[in-house]
């Protein structure tokens, strides 16, 4: 009598946590915590709004490819400065300290749970790096690891040890939604089809396979995070680069500068990790997961550098490059090639101007930026008006016209024209360039 009256409560319980009301009106689910979007760090708002999106002023290059465009934004937030070397760094020694933590993990030292254990002990599949666990740099293991990340001798300089870059490869995975949405892949009826989906979906490496399942969207990557710093080097032929080359990424005095020589593929790398390590940490504190940190899209930038400024020019609103002091407002090449004029030889530190009405730095000059939408000269005609986005994600077999991604901003080596809020380049998404860093953005959950 005790069990059935146990079930029966039992039974109770979970109906009405289900939303179930005894008036048999609808509550919703009971018991959902309300969400509150925590504010990211370092990060502005940018409202949902309007604006008029292409040139503002004249067409100096007489391209003729962008046309004006009345388009609507939702709200996000978005990087109040470049992501800079120190914050990059931090995503390459998370990727080093995880290889290193597999490597101690897969060698089984004594007494060291370097990976995640279930309440009997046994290590949890797959495996989950345990970052609590203390690395003992004494330990026999733990020294024959760290030699194996490090060069070999015949490749070290003045005999110090060094990490060899060439091993911080970052695997990661996303789901390609894109290909997932489209209707050829639509779960068919099991009597016709025996259950199973139907077309074929591109693979990264493109190839093109059967739909299997739901797996057959979640794509895998692995990729070298380290930043190309020889590109310093290489971009300026007959120009004298290299302590750029040798010190800009690594030596303190340069943390607060942009980071650059990253690829798109890198860049979007690290947005996914930033993601997956923003809520990881809120998961442990019952807090549900924030929107995935991202490149922005290109309309997005566009209405983020006017700063609610519409038909600017320049994100400070005026025609001019200078103020009314005389004073360059950004970091660019003015007067011919007199780099120095505005401060900087090269890239400045981030923030050293004064930012847009929304809270923004350096949104003209300093480095390009990275967006996530690929380059097309004609978008603007086919694009929606409402979140306008052109995507197309090229694998190593496409040809290079479509591994162009758009660029904004224009960088310490472009002239003023490049500067403008409308301007767009591009550049190829596996090139790495000493004029191009990135930002991030991030979809706001909540009302506008």
């Amino acid at each position: 009598m005790k069990k059935i009256t146990l079930s029966a409560l039992i039974l109770i319980i979970l109906l009405t946590s289900c939303g179930s009301s005894n008036n048999g009106e609808l509550t919703g689910v009971l018991g959902r915590k309300k969400f509150f979007e925590p504010e990211p760090l370092e990060m502005a708002f940018i409202p949902a709004g309007n604006f008029m999106m292409g040139p503002s002023d004249q067409d100096a290059v007489f391209a003729m490819n962008s046309i004006s465009k009345s388009v609507t934004v939702d709200a996000f937030w978005m990087d109040q400065t470049e992501i800079t070397n120190n914050k990059y760094r931090q995503f390459v020694y998370y990727v080093r300290d995880s290889i290193l933590r597999t490597k101690l993990g897969n060698a089984g030292v004594a007494d060291r749970e370097y990976f995640m254990v279930d309440d009997e002990g046994n290590v949890i599949e797959p495996n989950v790096i345990n970052w609590e666990e203390k690395i003992d740099p004494d330990e026999e293991t733990t020294k024959t690891t760290l030699e194996e990340m490090v060069y070999p001798p015949e490749e070290s300089f003045n005999g110090k040890k060094q990490v060899d870059v060439r091993k911080l490869n970052y695997s990661y995975f996303w789901v390609d939604y894109q290909q997932a949405s489209r209707a050829v892949y639509k779960y068919n009826d099991f009597e016709r089809t025996g259950g199973k989906y139907e077309g074929k979906v591109t693979n990264i490496d493109g190839t093109r396979t059967d739909v299997k399942d739901r797996s057959s969207f979640i794509k895998h990557n692995i990729i070298n995070v380290y930043p190309d710093t020889l590109c310093w080097i290489r971009d300026f032929t007959y120009s004298f680069n290299d302590p750029l080359a040798s010190l800009y990424f690594w030596h303190p005095s340069f943390d607060d500068y942009p980071v650059v020589g990253v690829t798109w593929v890198q860049a979007t790398a690290f947005s996914i990790w930033r993601t997956d390590y923003m809520n990881s940490a809120l998961r442990k504190n019952d807090v549900p997961d924030v929107s995935s940190y991202r490149l922005p899209l290109e309309t997005e930038w566009e209405y983020a550098a006017r700063g609610g400024l519409d038909l600017s020019m320049y994100p400070w609103g005026g025609p001019y490059t200078r103020n009314y002091k005389g004073c360059f407002l950004a970091n660019f090449k003015p007067l011919r090639g007199n780099y120095i004029d505005d401060g900087n030889v090269y890239a400045g530190k981030v923030g050293s101007y004064e930012p847009n009405e929304y809270g923004l730095y350096d949104m003209s000059g300093n480095v390009s930026e990275w967006t996530c939408c690929a380059f097309h000269p004609s978008a603007y005609i086919f694009q929606h008006d409402l979140q306008p986005n052109y995507e197309y994600n090229a694998t190593p077999e496409d040809p290079p016209l479509m591994k162009r991604k758009v660029i904004r901003g224009g960088s310490w080596k472009d002239i003023a024209y490049f500067l403008q809020t409308s301007s767009r380049d591009y550049e190829y998404q596996d090139s790495t360039k000493p004029f191009v860093g990135f930002r991030n953005v991030r979809s706001y959950i909540g009302v506008n």
